[in-house]
């Protein structure tokens, strides 16, 4: 039986990233090592550098097929297959074959091929693989016909992308090599977009890296291989259910991205009884986080926690383990054993551990207090360890009990009391040492059973046993004292630099200080109050909770809903209030600058205008004036000839004062927002002719490429006739001698395009948005050019229209304006059989 061939398949970003070239060249370097190469079919789209490639290479000749009188060309699979190379040569997998072949698509050509042994090598656009297709629509707005089920492509023996730097392909594209002269810009403009063309690339190397990780997997399992390769950095991030979940997601994430794109996955283990259950609602959020962060969420079921996290780590080959700090207190931990952070980490192996702390752990800005040394807690624990210890401690010493042993059972007694003192403090010990002076007393120290003193020896003893207990108890009292101190210092200074760096950011200043301030003082809520207005809140501030009320200057008052707060803490408050002060202020200068800018600009637009009117409108007025003036005078008789030549003088000077007044007008209503638009189906092709006849250009002046098929679009045609011409009479005022404005047509993504082009000096890109300014004249300095409302008047039109209007490069040198306005009534473009390439169907 014939062994079935292998499929290896070049797979791009876009057209013109040199697949095909890339698949001829690599059909020369086989020829070079003694295979059999034919070239089953090749598409060169008329590129000279493709068809040279092809020479020399055996050609299979195409099958000829008649659909409705049209003969086309398609791939002879009989044909190959009879030659039977060692490898064909397949352009464009997913062609769709003419109406009448043996198959519909050319990928099933290519599986016949295969099954009889053959090798291919095929290309395939990023766009034409049936998951991303709504994805590339979404991002170019052009959607694609032609498609090959991932199945297919997944199934390929080897898949190598065909990058291309985003720029360079725009820089081929402009040199023409990819498309011809006519079709480069509405290209350049549309789908080779340089952000389309930086996602579509993202897409094709993510969709390789996907497929290089899944053949990772796959040879991992064939070979039994568990432990981790850091390949690719993944991080396994563990969710209880608790409220320290959204903090681990967050910080796992994090560690994902620092580490170049790396994997977030997040882990929930459930236990097999079903009886330790998680928040059901808080895992539902932290699911959505997960998703929200570009991570997956994945349970288990596992009796052992940590071995079930480790293995689910293993068996993702993750790198990085995210676990939070226990919320299990000391005491707990101690009766417990080692918590699942110190068996995750004992049994991870190569797998880093990253131990999170949290709010749920002890809260990031709590501050403890130094109202006692040590807590209540510890002190409970002490007469805990003092009551059952000392009846043990007396069992075993009874137990033991000879004549010699007096100064063993002392010292047993003396380490008692310094572990009550070194558990609970001074109380506890006092208690512990009392009662094992009176214990000794009474089980070992002649007469027995009974609580006598005979001799001074004993009542140094149970003085002994005070002192040491006073002593230990003082050392413990005053290092949990020194250590609280330490701790509440240093959460001091992380809440005041938290308090100084937010009111350093500016935005959000308020309501973050007011957050970190119930988080410091442990509050159940505090709120923020200017008069009866509330400011900023947090939390829950209760009406029967203790409230404590701070003035914050003389513009607001800060109300802390919970408890009493204490003097050192009443002092760190104060600081607090001042900067909630600042903030305030600095939230108050804000809003002033932002109701003085629109003043100022209003003000320059006011000083522009009367610029403007003393000098623009006064010209024109003025030559009106002095015509009439002429004609009316009775000194001196006129000639025929001058008569007409004031008359025409003074027809000239109104009308364009006319075409001022107007402007101006109308820059007022847009401005006021009250201009009235009537948007009606317009055809782009009569607009553009009555513009170019109304500035009487001539062919030698201006090149019309408009395209038929072009629908109507949803406008005003006055107005957009006024934006035309505005257009088309400063591209020719800067188009340098001898050269020809162009005006195009195109249809993309359900919009009209409308692009007036010249090869003037252009426009530098920061002084892009200023030629829309009013009253701005980018290098007039004539004085003769009008008000400089032009542009600023068309770009407010086509808003006005629903559409936009923005300058671009001209390649070559230039400025080309695009107007692009909604179509009525038209789909958007789609491929056609034979998927000619263009910026309609860039399938090839």
């Amino acid at each position: 039986m014939t062994a079935r061939g292998r499929l290896r398949v070049l797979l791009g970003a876009a057209p013109g990233v040199g697949k095909t070239y890339a698949m001829l060249e690599e059909g020369r370097r086989l020829v070079d090592e003694g295979k059999n190469v034919v070239v089953a079919i090749v598409e060169t789209h008329g590129r000279a550098a493709t068809a040279s490639m092809a020479e020399g290479l055996s050609l299979i000749p195409r099958r000829m097929v008649s659909h409705r009188g049209v003969t086309l060309t398609e791939l002879d699979v009989d044909a190959v297959i009879a030659t039977r190379p060692d490898i064909a040569l397949v352009d464009e997998l997913a062609h769709t074959n003419a109406p009448g072949s043996r198959h519909e698509k050319r990928w099933e050509d290519v599986q016949q091929i295969l099954d009889a042994g053959i090798d291919v090598i095929s290309t395939l656009n990023i766009q034409h693989i049936e998951s991303l297709n709504d994805v590339v629509e979404q991002i170019t707005g052009v959607p694609q016909r032609e498609t090959i089920p991932d199945d297919i492509l997944r199934a390929a023996d080897s898949m190598e992308v065909i990058d291309l730097d985003p720029q360079a392909l725009r820089d081929r594209l402009a040199g023409g090599l990819i498309y011809p002269a006519e079709r480069v810009d509405a290209a350049l403009s549309n789908y080779f977009r340089l952000g389309n063309l930086t996602a579509l690339r993202e897409l094709a190397l993510l969709w390789l890296a996907d497929e290089v990780d899944q053949a990772l997997q796959s040879y991992r399992a064939e070979h039994g291989i568990d432990s981790t390769w850091e390949a690719r950095e993944r991080v396994v991030v563990t969710l209880t259910g608790g409220p320290e979940g959204e903090t681990l997601l967050r910080r796992g994430a994090r560690i994902a991205a620092r580490s170049g794109g790396g994997e977030l996955l997040a882990v929930h283990v459930s236990s097999q009884d079903g009886l330790r259950t998680a928040n059901p609602a808080a895992l539902a959020q932290q699911r959505a986080l997960v998703e929200k962060l570009g991570g997956t969420y994945h349970q288990v079921v596992g009796s052992d926690i940590p071995q079930a996290l480790v293995e689910f780590a293993k068996s993702v080959n993750a790198t990085q383990l995210v676990i939070g700090v226990s919320r299990r207190g000391r005491i707990a931990a101690a009766l417990t054993g080692p918590g699942i952070g110190a068996t995750v980490i004992r049994e991870a192996g190569n797998i880093d551990v990253h131990i999170v702390n949290h709010a749920a752990a002890g809260g990031r800005f709590a501050l403890p207090r130094i109202g006692g040394a040590l807590t209540l807690k510890r002190r409970v624990a002490g007469f805990a360890v003092a009551l059952v210890g000392g009846p043990l401690l007396t069992w075993l010493l009874a137990s033991l009990r000879s004549e010699d042993s007096i100064t063993s059972d002392v010292l047993s007694y003396q380490l008692l009391v310094v572990i009550v003192a070194l558990t609970g403090g001074i109380w506890p010990a006092l208690f512990a040492a009392v009662m094992s002076g009176l214990t000794l007393d009474f089980f070992f120290v002649e007469p027995l059973y009974t609580v006598t003193v005979n001799e001074p020896f004993h009542l140094l003893v149970l003085s002994l046993y005070v002192v040491i207990a006073v002593l230990v108890s003082y050392v413990v009292d005053r290092a949990a004292r020194e250590s609280r101190v330490a701790r509440r210092a240093a959460a001091e200074s992380e809440l005041l630099a938290t308090v100084a760096g937010s009111v350093l950011r500016g935005q959000g200043a308020v309501q973050a200080l007011v957050e970190r301030t119930r988080e410091a003082f442990g509050m159940a809520g505090v709120r923020l109050l200017q008069g009866d207005t509330v400011l900023a809140t947090s939390g829950e501030p209760l009406p029967d909770n203790q409230c404590v009320r701070v003035p914050i200057g003389n513009r607001a008052t800060l109300e802390l809903h919970g408890h009493d707060l204490e003097a050192s803490e009443q002092r760190l408050l104060n600081v607090v209030a001042a900067q909630l002060d600042a903030a305030l202020e600095h939230s108050d200068l804000t809003e002033t600058v932002g109701e003085i800018g629109p003043l100022a600009a209003s003000d320059r637009v006011r000083s522009a205008l009367l610029s403007a009117v003393s000098h623009d409108l006064r010209r024109p007025l003025a030559a009106a004036i002095a015509a009439v003036s002429g004609l009316r005078s009775t000194r001196h008789s006129l000639s025929e000839a001058d008569r007409s030549e004031l008359l025409a003088t003074a027809d000239e000077s109104l009308a364009t004062l006319a075409t001022l007044v107007t402007d101006l007008l109308d820059v007022s209503k847009l401005q006021a927002g009250v201009l009235s638009i009537a948007r009606t189906p317009v055809d782009p092709a009569d607009v553009i002719l009555a513009a170019v006849d109304e500035l009487h250009l001539g062919p030698d002046t201006a090149g019309l490429d408009l395209d038929a098929d072009v629908p109507q679009v949803s406008a005003d045609p006055v107005l957009l006739q006024r934006v035309v011409v505005n257009l088309l009479s400063n591209a020719a005022r800067y188009s340098p001698p001898g050269s020809r404005v162009r005006v195009t047509t195109s249809a993309f993504a359900g919009s009209v395009e409308i692009r007036v082009i010249d090869n003037g000096p252009g426009i530098p890109p920061e002084r892009r948005d200023d030629v829309f300014v009013p009253f701005q004249r980018l290098g007039d300095t004539d004085n003769t050019t009008g008000l400089g409302l032009g542009l600023a008047l068309s770009r407010g039109f086509i808003e006005g229209m629903g559409g936009t209007l923005t300058p671009e490069d001209t390649p070559g040198g230039g400025v080309t304006m695009v107007v692009a306005l909604p179509a009525v009534g038209a789909e958007p473009p789609s491929t056609n059989q034979k998927g000619d390439e263009g910026h309609e169907n860039p399938d090839r």
